[in-house]
């Protein structure tokens, strides 16, 4: 972002070269940068306020993780077959390994699976086969990530695969002979109609990634939604991934308008309700305020120990540290004892909240 030096002479090259290092130097503190030294740091971390969070920073184990509370518990899972099923309603149905999940629903001649994670998709055979007889004969991406569909290919033959257009651009071009392409795509909305079974799909546009879509069952009142919301825990770093943060936090509001009972995440051990939904509101509301605080509060510094006034990286690296770390700390007394694994991700969250302020 250096200023153009069209003027060849050396005096005007001077003062464009001091003002492009100041410009990088700003414009750098739009970027993400890992913390130089929290890397090395112990687990506490002390901000710019003098306070001290107890959470590690990113890249330090700590002795040990934060107790699981009971509210993010599910049922077990049979260590042996390594998956449980969960009736959600007539002839619907949930498997999970209690780190992923995923549907199938039967209807009159047949079963329509929803996603195949490879943890279990090996076992999804087994798991429709403690239900009916019936085959499998559609299944639905929820999105193009291979940790939720890559074990598609395990499934065998199937007939019909459904899935957005963009869930279809990304598989082309990943050529992955495990998530075979869909047979069938939409753009908007896709009603699915098998005898007296239906699944509604709609895109809600870009949050998680693009194609992402939600399904749900309008009789049994269930709605799939992954990678969004994970009731009772921490989202996974940097909101889960999500290439669009502003999106993915309307479409966290946009589940709470929506008329459903149960919600199927796509992760963790326990389904989902509309009082998780409103928690996961709740969150993203205060780790914004923190991080629009911190942003506010925190000076860019000028002069930085160890560092070359011209390395803009270290200015930003120090710059970023300290918000997140006035972030950590500001939410860690409201928040570490609601949701698990909050120490696990919390480093991850105010660092995305705080690149997503400053750019989207």
């Amino acid at each position: 972002m250096a200023a153009n030096n069209e003027d060849g002479m050396m005096k005007t090259q001077n003062a464009n070269r001091f003002r492009g290092v100041c410009a990088v130097a700003w414009a750098a503190a739009l970027m993400t940068a890992c913390p130089l030294h929290a890397q090395g740091a112990g687990v506490e971390h002390t901000d710019a306020t003098g306070e001290t969070s107890e959470i590690a920073p990113i890249g330090v184990r700590p002795p040990a993780f934060m107790k699981i509370p009971p509210s993010a518990q599910g049922p077990d899972i049979d260590r042996k077959k390594g998956y449980r099923i969960e009736s959600l309603g007539t002839g619907l149905y949930m498997i999970t390994d209690n780190a992923y999940q995923s549907m199938f629903m039967v209807y009159d001649h047949g079963v329509v699976v929803i996603d195949a994670p490879p943890s279990y998709a090996g076992k999804v055979r087994e798991a429709v086969g403690e239900v009916t007889d019936r085959p499998i004969t559609h299944l639905i991406y929820s999105h193009s990530h291979a940790d939720h569909i890559g074990g598609a290919g395990s499934l065998g033959l199937v007939s019909v695969i459904i899935g957005h257009s963009e869930t279809k651009r990304l598989l082309v071009r990943d050529a992955d002979p495990q998530r075979p392409i869909p047979t069938i795509t939409f753009e908007d909305r896709y009603t699915l109609r098998l005898g007296s079974q239906v699944l509604e799909l709609s895109y809600p546009g870009n949050g998680h990634e693009p194609g992402n879509i939600m399904i749900y069952a309008p009789a049994q009142e269930v709605l799939m939604f992954v990678d969004i919301v994970f009731p009772g825990w921490m989202p996974f770093r940097r909101f889960g991934v999500a290439q669009d943060i502003p999106g993915y936090f309307e479409q966290v509001r946009e589940l709470d308008r929506l008329p459903f009972k149960k919600l199927v995440g796509g992760h963790v051990s326990r389904i989902g309700t509309h009082e998780d939904v409103k928690l996961q509101i709740q969150f993203d509301d205060d780790i914004k305020a923190a991080v629009s605080a911190a942003l506010h509060s925190q000076a860019f510094g000028t002069e930085l120990d160890g560092a070359e006034p011209a390395n803009s990286w270290a200015f930003v690296s120090d710059y970023t540290a300290r918000v997140a770390g006035q972030c950590v700390t500001t939410m860690t007394p409201k928040w570490k004892n609601k949701l698990a694994a909050f120490d696990t991700f919390i480093w991850d969250q105010c660092y995305a909240m705080e690149q997503s302020l400053r750019v989207d």
